[in-house]
């Protein structure tokens, strides 16, 4: 029974930090401040959008990146004023030092002049990224 104690111990904060973990995949994080590094249109490789731009970072070897791409590329086609960028994370190491990109897939929120309002780490859901978007004016 003793021998019992610990492994029951070690499963239920497995188990726990297993919940937490995919509960926070792809969650949208709302920036405290927006006085952030401003990004360019030079910088992400496509023009900004006139109400919000969703800049991602991936990896060669990321799967979940995949399919946070073709989301997003799906997503921007019905929402006229909003654009989507993608970054090599990998090509650009100095750029992701400065945001402080920690995982791939990331996404940033920037807002129409560049400046990064949030972001979501791992995949993201749809009804997640339309009410980050939504919460951009």
């Amino acid at each position: 029974m003793k021998t019992l104690i610990p492994l029951v111990a070690v499963l239920a904060g497995a188990t726990g930090f297993g919940i937490w973990y995919q509960r926070t995949r792809g969650e949208f994080r709302k920036k405290k401040t927006v006085n952030g590094p401003k990004l360019t249109a030079a910088i992400v490789g496509t023009e900004l959008g006139s109400r919000a731009t969703m800049v991602q970072f991936s990896s060669a070897f990321c799967t979940p990146c995949r399919a946070t791409k073709a989301l997003l590329e799906d997503m921007v086609k019905t929402i006229p004023d909003v654009h989507y960028a993608h970054i090599d994370a990998e090509s650009n190491l100095e750029l992701v030092r400065k945001l402080d990109i920690r995982s791939t897939p990331t996404t940033l929120f920037l807002n129409s002049a560049g400046v990064e309002v949030g972001r979501a780490m791992g995949t993201p859901k749809r009804a997640q990224v339309h009410a980050a978007v939504a919460a951009i004016h």
